[in-house]
């Protein structure tokens, strides 16, 4: 989860350099492409995997030791505001997608985009953290 996140933070981090390279009045075509396959390397190599495992083994924890006394099962609507968090995580991580292919086609859009883009995992991290740790509902 952490390997997960951490690339949820740069990959955009990326993405706004990325755009600044592309837009600014020196256009440096050696950096557009290195920005490329950094982001590609980034995306595939570690953020995919990371989240399949994260996704995975939180499942398997969530469902599978319920038959063994632990896990917690369905109840708790903490949990159902964790998962559609998640859920929300999944699609963000889709969305870096969208915009690595975008990027990867010479689409840039301006990096205040990318700069709010960066910050979105955060408040999903933190929401998180608070519904595991203090289970308000």
């Amino acid at each position: 989860m952490v390997t997960w996140f951490a690339g949820l933070f740069y990959l955009p981090r990326l993405y706004v350099y990325h755009s600044q390279a592309y837009h600014s009045d020196a256009s440096d075509p050696i950096s557009i492409e290195r920005f490329k396959v950094m982001e590609r390397k980034l995306f595939f190599g570690i953020m995919t995997p990371s989240a399949v495992i994260t996704v995975f083994s939180g499942g398997w924890i969530w469902l599978a030791h319920v038959d063994y006394g632990g896990g917690y099962g369905v109840s708790g609507n903490w949990l159902l505001a964790k998962l559609v968090l998640v859920g929300l995580v999944i699609v963000h991580h889709f969305w870096c997608y969208r915009e690595l292919k975008c990027l990867a086609n010479d689409k840039a859009r301006g990096h205040v985009y990318y700069r709010w883009m960066n910050e979105v995992p955060v408040l999903y991290l933190i929401a998180i953290v608070i519904l595991v740790v203090v289970k308000p509902f």
